[in-house]
């Protein structure tokens, strides 16, 4: 070791010093241990190697020499090389989980980190955290989940945008999610339809108040009589008849666990995809589902109550009736209704059932014990289903209905020709002139007499 090449440490002069004490004589080897904080017998080897090779033997042999333990540098040559053909934007840790899975090459992310930094691959990111009131979570599977929608160019350009409707348990973080080609009440329903038919019926769901699962219409005159106090939407509604509770979110913080769920999913997932070159939305909800899997392995947790709160969906319910947008339609005189500008015609009804179109009187007996007699009109309830279909029901019993594909013409009756009236003028010496004509007009009457 060469004397000139080498630095000593502030640490090093100071224990240096404590050595030569103990050289000299004027303190025990094991009052030195005590000072260093070393055992009496590390404290005897370097006293040896100072006596032996002077105050460079303070300093450690293995100084300014490769370690033993050094990555190749072709290992890693080849590593950035990787990073820059097939993973780029990948960050330390995703890399570093890739190269493991897929490229049987076992390097730790502060390592690859530092790698890429040095490269100018990689840029250090600090993150402002912003005070934020922490929230314990849910003690039960089941309990609470939160849902969302992200929209967000998941394909890269690959093809169509999509948006992907999520749902993360609040107790365990575990995650189910289907992708769309648009945030609404369809895709909705039929993303919720698949999360119970996975883990059964929540008893709580947490979301946003996004126009899908809140309405911002007023009441109609039937929803005050019948005594809501808010309109519903037509999610709300299906999640009231399966008896799930909705809960809507003021804020996007408020439901923070679903927000940093649709981060990880825009880093790791788009990534995923991009790596399986996926260009359709067939081709996403399979490779999303397969994603799921090691997902939620990775990062979910343990409850703090081992017990499922999840429902059984029961066998006798019907999830397409629910699942459906729900508007009522009257029944014309002719068997008929209108919907979305078409004409339907009812074909038959049931035996067990009578529908009479005409105008009916219905009582309706208040709590009063009052007796309203009024007018009222059968109307029939159109459900347009998450498969595409519409039925047609009366009572919760369904209708067989087929569509007009041609509407009979109105008749236009001929407009009568306008008729020229005649103008008749009184003449003047008419008794009712006598009385209704001003002076200057009698005085010229009397002079043409």
């Amino acid at each position: 070791m060469n004397e000139k090449d080498i630095v000593m440490r502030v640490k090093e002069a100071k224990r240096l010093r404590v050595i030569e004490e103990a050289i000299e004589k004027q303190m025990t080897q094991r009052k030195a241990a005590s000072i260093l904080g070393l055992s009496e017998r590390q404290v005897r080897r370097v006293v040896k190697r100072v006596q032996r090779e002077g105050p460079i033997g303070i300093i450690h042999h293995s100084r300014s020499k490769p370690s033993l333990r050094k990555i190749p540098e072709q290992l890693k040559k080849e590593v950035i090389s990787l990073y820059q053909e097939t993973y780029s934007g990948f960050g330390p840790t995703l890399f570093q989980e890739n190269l493991l899975e897929k490229d049987r090459i076992k390097i730790g992310k502060e390592t690859l980190r530092k790698w890429l930094i040095e490269k100018e691959l990689w840029q250090k990111e600090r993150k402002e955290r912003k005070h934020r009131h922490w929230r314990e979570r849910k003690a039960y599977f089941g309990e609470m989940v939160q849902m969302d929608g992200s929209h967000h160019d998941w394909l890269e350009g690959r093809g169509t945008k999509l948006v992907i409707m999520a749902y993360i348990d609040d107790a365990t973080s575990i995650v189910y999610a289907r992708f769309y080609d648009y945030e609404g009440t369809i895709p909705a329903m039929d993303s919720f339809k698949g999360y119970i038919e996975q883990y059964g019926i929540p008893l709580k769901l947490y979301l946003d108040k996004h126009t899908t699962y809140k309405s911002n219409a007023k009441l109609t005159i039937e929803e005050e009589l019948e005594g809501k106090k808010e309109p519903k939407s037509q999610f709300e509604r299906a999640l009231e008849e399966l008896g799930v509770e909705v809960i809507h979110a003021n804020s996007p913080q408020a439901k923070g666990r679903i927000e940093r769920l649709f981060k990880t999913l825009q880093d790791r997932l788009v990534k995923e995809m991009r790596l399986k070159n996926i260009s359709t939305k067939e081709e996403a909800n399979r490779s999303l589902e397969e994603y799921l899997q090691s997902h939620n392995k990775k990062f979910s947790k343990l409850p703090l109550n081992m017990a499922n709160l999840h429902r059984k969906i029961p066998e006798d319910l019907n999830l397409y009736s629910i699942f459906s947008i729900k508007t009522k339609r009257v029944l014309k005189n002719d068997w008929t209704f209108l919907y979305n500008n078409h004409l339907y015609q009812v074909k038959e009804t049931p035996p067990n059932i009578r529908i009479n179109p005409v105008r009916d009187k219905i009582i309706v007996v208040s709590i009063l014990s009052l007796v309203n007699i009024s007018n009222g009109v059968k109307s029939v309830v159109v459900e347009e289903r998450i498969d595409n279909t519409i039925h047609l029901t009366y009572n919760g019993i369904e209708l067989k209905y087929k569509k007009i594909e041609k509407r009979p013409l109105k008749l236009k009756e001929e407009k009568e020709q306008l008729k020229i009236r005649k103008i008749h003028i009184t003449p003047l010496d008419h008794p009712w002139r006598r009385f209704k004509i001003n002076p200057y007009k009698r005085s010229f009457l009397s002079n043409t007499k």
